[in-house]
């Protein structure tokens, strides 16, 4: 896992067969600006070989966080460390703990399918345009006919809504039978349980694991963990867990700025980023982003696991009462 202090970028141009190529690489260092330069100096450089030699895959590197990178370390801003364990603030300014071997497994309940919810928003907007047209243009029938078919949405959009939350409830049981099979095969493994306002996070709490190692991948397919986060803890070489409120579950409309909110930001908006910190920050005092439940198995409990699960569950505030964000 390497998640840097410092960031810079070095470019290269030149025409190759009458059109302009331009080579884009970024450097990283933890010691200074000076070195994360150099550092990206020689990756152009680098990269400017294969180019020349045919065998070069991508001319540019994209300027992204964590979802998606490939191969590059977190691109986020450093809050805080404690150990081998890096607190950042992520692409939407939630507070994220990332850790080189201490498991963190997440599992979401299966999405809804989102056409029936979709077809019903669009008719809401359709039936409020023919009480509005209807209206205007004195239509009298037009727009009662309407408002029938928005007051018949409305109920239509309630019973999706509670049809959801009794899918959502009947995959829990599902989820810890899950659990539970897990933990009979392997009798030395010892998990923490917390719910997520999506379903579960387990954290291992017996020993440190490697996060690219086959027994990871084999726990994260028979757990059915979430495939994005399976694949970010694999490039990234780290396992991850949020510990501060997603903002629109806090009612928090406005979103994180500037956008995107890749670190480094340009300078000038520092003071606008910071405000935007200022609020959430206050905001998210009312909320958990997770709730502990209970500690499964018979294993014993590693050092680092256990500084992690401290760590954890004071910034989560998952030994409080408080609504899940």
């Amino acid at each position: 896992m390497i998640v840097p202090q410092y960031w810079a970028e070095a470019r290269h141009r030149e025409r190759v067969g009458g059109k302009q190529v331009t080579l884009r690489r970024f450097g990283w260092s933890d010691d200074s600006p000076e070195a994360a330069q150099a550092h990206a100096e020689e990756r152009l450089r680098e990269a400017l070989e294969q180019h020349r030699a045919g065998t070069l895959r991508s001319r540019r590197e994209l300027k992204v966080a964590y979802n998606g990178a490939e191969g590059l370390p977190i691109r986020e801003e450093i809050l805080d460390r404690n150990g081998d364990a890096v607190l950042t603030r992520n692409g939407y300014g939630a507070q994220c703990l990332n850790t080189p071997n201490v498991l963190f497994l997440d599992i979401d309940y299966p999405e809804p399918h989102p056409v029936l919810p979709c077809l019903a928003t669009l008719v809401l907007f359709a039936a409020m345009g023919g009480i509005i047209y209807g209206l205007v243009n004195q239509y009298w029938l037009v727009a009662g006919i309407s408002a029938g078919v928005l007051a018949f949405n409305f109920l239509a959009l309630e019973l999706i809504r509670r049809g959801l939350n009794r899918s959502v409830r009947r995959q829990e049981p599902k989820v810890r039978e899950r659990i539970a099979a897990f933990l009979d095969s392997r009798p030395e493994w010892r998990l923490r349980v917390y719910r997520t306002p999506n379903g579960f996070r387990l954290l291992a709490m017996h020993r440190t694991f490697e996060p690219r190692s086959q027994e990871v991948a084999e726990a994260f397919r028979e757990l059915r963990v979430d495939p994005v986060y399976a694949i970010m803890c694999h490039n990234q070489n780290c396992f991850r867990a949020r510990v501060s409120p997603k903002p629109w579950r806090m009612g928090m409309e406005e979103r994180f700025r500037p956008r995107p909110g890749v670190w480094p930001v340009n300078p000038e908006w520092l003071p606008v980023r910071a405000a935007w910190v200022t609020r959430y920050e206050e905001l998210a005092k009312g909320f958990a982003s997770c709730r502990f439940e209970e500690e499964l198995g018979t294993g014993s409990v590693h050092p680092a696991a256990a500084m992690v699960r401290e760590w954890h569950d004071r910034l989560s505030k998952a030994t409080t009462e408080l609504p899940l964000a």
